[in-house]
């Protein structure tokens, strides 16, 4: 009896063993139900593919199914963080309102951050997600942005801003352990919020990269939503690579080093104002504090020439350079300057050098930000002078006003408008972009009311031709600044 006993107990033992070390690995997704995986599509184990989820030729479509349930927990979870219920607040056109923030002085004191209008992160839920006849499996959905949300929510528009990450539920669901849609593990999705031509965000990132400065690709895609009452066409939304999850790797060749989301003006160190994307238990942010003290040292008018030595240890100061020149030339309502956000950081191993990743554009490329408050100073973005920007935006104020770096900021500014930002290149982009999205807004699957921010068809054609006049006219202010 005593034998038979040890036998049993032995055998549960080597039971519970193999059993303990059976893990998500070893699962095989496609016996596990999930009959559309396959390691092209699903898995982690292959490079983003970039012609498949960002094509500059064809525009994407993606089905969620949300469910009534997830709906009804979004909206309860929002209830708590927002104050109101979907659609129960705010009045006058779709994408109007107010930005927070604006005048001389930065939003949220020396350290910098802007103002949360919907405080913390609205939660996760598991949809179903389909494109081009295959499903991913509880992938998470959760909102996002700040005055977009709010002025969506507020006014009951389903064209919401969210964000996609692919294997969010891996740990109640094993089976989509490391899921990935054609190698990406995150996707963030732009509604077109205060732009009426909804190419702004493709638009400006293009730029960026055509120029030299590293920015998160794009696309246009049609977004399908089941909200539980069946699938609703909710418009063409920017679907754009996460800083974080792709683009460092891709863009800088390595993704070591550390990748931050700032909310700062430069002005001083605060930990909680530089949000780690990676190696947060490291919790080293020795880069980014040798910026700062290197920016604002009193050596900068003692000793002009050592001051930028020191700075150009730690900084990649005429990669910013390059940047602002950009930034400033477009104009862009919505980023350091105007707004101490709308930028990542990262530190290549390579060159220890912090370099900035500019983010979120769909306020830029327009000479009026229309019903938005907020900008630089006296409520307005940043001018090519820069002359009205004080010593709170130091990463600004103190490059301006070194002749060795001024000159190099002119210099770019003048090869990037008659380069890259010609009225001839960019009405061939625009046109394209237009001829890609417009049936699909005003044309045969046109954008409804309550899935858009158009206010009518004219809107987004009137948009459209805005664009090509304000890349004229920012020619004409270009001559007139370096001649």
């Amino acid at each position: 009896m005593k034998k038979q006993t040890t036998r049993l107990l032995m055998g549960f033992l080597l039971w519970a063993t193999v059993s303990c070390k059976t893990s998500a690995d070893d699962i095989d997704p496609s016996k596990a139900g999930l009959l559309d995986w396959t390691a092209e599509t699903h898995g982690n184990k292959v490079s983003p593919n970039y012609e498949v989820v960002f094509p500059e030729d064809k525009i994407n479509s993606i089905e969620i199914t949300l469910t009534a349930e997830n709906w009804a927990a979004i909206r309860t979870d929002m209830v708590a963080k927002a104050g109101k219920d979907f659609g129960t607040g705010g009045t006058g056109q779709p994408g109007g309102g107010q930005m927070p923030g604006g005048g001389n002085a930065p939003p949220g004191g020396n350290g910098g951050g802007g103002l949360d209008i919907i405080p913390g992160d609205p939660i996760y839920v598991p949809v179903a997600l389909k494109h081009n006849g295959k499903e991913w499996y509880k992938v998470g959905f959760r909102l996002k942005g700040n005055s977009s949300l709010s002025q969506a929510w507020s006014q009951g528009i389903y064209k919401l801003p969210f964000k996609l990450q692919f294997d969010e539920f891996e740990d109640d669901y094993p089976e989509i352990k490391n899921q990935r849609f054609y190698g990406f593990k995150e996707l963030s999705m732009a509604p077109g919020h205060n732009d009426s031509s909804l190419m702004r965000d493709k638009l400006v990132s293009d730029l960026f990269r055509s120029a030299g400065i590293p920015a998160a690709r794009s696309s246009f895609c049609k977004v399908y939503i089941n909200f539980g009452e069946g699938l609703k066409y909710c418009g063409v939304y920017t679907m754009i690579e996460v800083v974080d999850d792709t683009m460092v790797a891709n863009q800088f060749g390595e993704e070591n080093g550390n990748i931050y989301k700032p909310e700062s003006t430069f002005q001083s160190f605060t930990e909680g104002s530089f949000e780690k994307k990676n190696n947060e238990e490291a919790a080293d942010y020795t880069d980014v504090k040798n910026v700062i003290s290197a920016l604002n040292s009193t050596n900068r008018t003692t000793s002009p020439a050592q001051w930028r030595t020191n700075l150009e240890k730690s900084f990649n100061v005429d990669h910013f350079l390059k940047y602002l020149a950009i930034n400033n030339t477009i104009v862009n309502w919505d980023a350091y300057g105007a707004m101490a956000h709308n930028y990542y950081l990262y530190t290549p191993g390579s060159t220890g050098k912090v370099t900035w990743i500019p983010w979120d554009f769909n306020l830029s490329m327009t000479t009026s930000a229309g019903n938005q408050q907020g900008g630089g100073a006296n409520g307005r973005a940043v001018s090519l002078e820069m002359t009205e920007v004080a010593n709170n935006w130091p990463l600004i104020r103190y490059l301006a006003d070194d002749p060795v770096y001024l000159a190099k900021y002119k210099s770019y500014v003048k090869e990037f408008a008659s380069t890259y930002f010609t009225s001839t290149q960019m009405n061939t982009i625009i046109d394209k972009h237009y001829n890609l999205i417009a049936p699909y807004v005003i044309g045969a699957e046109p954008e409804q009311t309550k899935y858009t921010f158009l206010a009518n068809a004219s809107a987004f054609t009137a948009a459209v031709s805005q664009l090509k006049q304000h890349v004229a006219s920012r020619t004409e202010a270009v001559n007139a600044y370096i001649k």
